[in-house]
């Protein structure tokens, strides 16, 4: 046996996580988890590390007994943790000064990415034991050979993940556990995941993920789902029952307050939202994009995909106004050249823009309320003294979200899924030309991707907004987009 949970009950400040919760993690076993709330699975896993409090039963890690037994006797101070690594949700990655600190638009100014290290040093410097992980061998595993000397602010959202994976393996743990590990992974790494996770538990690594039912990797051995504060051990066959939530289990969309509440979308007329003539942007000799042209019309939804790296965020920072190299390339906004004489406001306002990594670009303070109404001046928090007319209508769109008591609350303690909406509401408010969603549902559980999924649907249904739309999921890609573009790295 690894691990037992017996009876254990965990409370968090007055909430309480989970009751008389059992589970045994034997020898050989490479775990599951899967649920329909992904705050929980994401308590389940910090239990494991020992961060939740216990009130009552009991929690027995033998996995570690024989190290902490044999370090004790050296002297020398250790915890059941040393043998345990685990990749969070959360942005690990920090600048040369050890701050988190890094704005969005921060990985597309060359000047910025000095400030923090490359792939290759950051492994060389993370907290790390000696045994069977070392550099080459992760730089290996996860594919990361042709990034090795890239800045961690330049990675995309699948790279960055594939680098945590790689960081935690050289801590040498005897137990993995994940946090819905394939986030933001283009298809082609999400096809070679399981080789990945076979290659680990060959070396004795004992894996747990969090994950959705449909990507339940046929390399572990073992499901459970987690509900009612419990886990149930179930077969892989009945899976199916419970991966497919119905349209019909979430609250509809109220349609009609938000016809009102987009009455004003698309108020001035365009020959074109964007139109890019062989636009090309590159890093000393290391191309991004190379003669890229495209046009979107008004009303056109398009579907932006291509793997990890093939330069699908560098394409949208231009498109809102974060690339410095937008001016010397030929793009027009709007019916409107960059580089004639627009400020970076004219450029950001007819368009709304949605991404889960904003979130962590807001300061700490800033309240629900206060994120929503940020829309309207486009900046990270609100700096600016809303009119009443603005007040309203963040009240009417809370409202929509079924929000409204929750405005004052701290943007951060929001769950991820609302948080995600709220996002979505402050693109909308300033009622937009253009949609812009970048892997708008990444993150979240099965039904709640299912609710992103419908409401970006009612919107394209009810207004004649210009959409695009970024997912490595096709069935995430809302109904009436119908046109594709695809990007290859260069």
């Amino acid at each position: 046996m690894l691990l037992q949970l017996h009876q254990v009950s965990v409370q968090q400040g007055q909430r309480v996580l989970f009751e008389n919760l059992d589970f045994t993690w034997n020898e050989g076993e490479h775990w599951a988890i899967i649920g329909e709330e992904g705050q929980q699975l994401t308590d389940f896993l910090q239990l494991l590390l020992g961060n939740r409090s216990v009130v009552s039963g009991k929690v027995t890690r033998p996995f570690a007994q024989a190290y902490i037994d044999e370090k004790s006797r050296l002297g020398v101070v250790n915890s059941f943790r040393d043998l345990i690594a685990y990749v969070g949700q959360d942005y690990p990655f920090r600048n040369k000064s050890n701050l988190q600190n890094f704005y969005y638009q921060q990985r597309f100014n060359s000047m910025d990415a000095e400030d923090t290290v490359s792939v290759e040093v950051y492994l060389k410097n993370s907290p790390k034991r000696t045994g069977v992980w070392t550099l080459p061998a992760v730089i290996q595993l996860l594919h990361l050979e042709h990034l090795q000397q890239e800045s961690l602010i330049k990675l995309s959202n699948g790279e960055s993940r594939r680098l945590a994976i790689a960081a935690a393996l050289m801590q040498q743990p005897k137990l993995l556990l994940m946090d819905h590990p394939m986030t933001g992974l283009d298809v082609q790494t999400r096809a070679s995941f399981d080789q990945i996770l076979k290659n680990i538990q060959a070396v004795g690594v004992h894996i747990l993920i969090s994950t959705i039912p449909a990507e339940i990797p046929k390399s572990l051995t073992h499901i459970a789902v987690l509900q009612n504060k419990r886990l149930e051990v179930v077969e892989r066959e009945s899976i199916l029952q419970i991966s497919s939530p119905r349209e019909d289990s979430h609250p509809s969309v109220d349609k009609e307050k938000l016809r009102n509440l987009l009455a004003s979308t698309v108020s001035t007329k365009v020959h074109s939202l964007v139109r890019l003539e062989k636009v090309s942007v590159r890093y000393g000799e290391k191309w991004i994009l190379k003669e890229l042209s495209w046009e979107v019309k008004p009303g056109e939804r398009w579907l932006l995909k291509g793997p990890n790296g093939a330069g699908k965020s560098t394409l949208i920072s231009l498109l809102i106004g974060e690339h410095p190299q937008a001016y010397a390339n030929d793009i027009v906004l709007f019916d409107r050249k960059r580089g004639t004489g627009e400020s970076i406001w004219d450029v950001k306002k007819p368009t709304g823009f949605v991404a889960p990594e904003l979130s962590r670009f807001f300061p700490r303070n800033q309240t629900v309320w206060k994120v929503l109404l940020s829309g309207f001046f486009d900046t990270m928090g609100l700096f600016k003294k809303p009119t009443p007319e603005q007040e309203s209508k963040a009240i009417q769109w809370l409202e929509l979200l079924q929000l409204p008591t929750k405005a004052q609350l701290l943007f951060h303690q929001l769950p991820l899924a609302e948080q995600r909406m709220l996002l979505l509401a402050r693109a909308l408010i300033k009622s937009p030309q253009l949609l812009i969603i970048d892997e708008g549902a990444q993150g979240l559980d099965t039904g709640q991707r299912l609710r992103f999924k419908l409401f970006s649907e009612a919107i394209l249904e009810i207004a004649s907004i210009g959409l695009i739309y970024v997912s490595h999921y096709e069935e995430d890609i809302p109904n009436g987009v119908s046109k594709t573009l695809e990007l290859h790295p260069v």
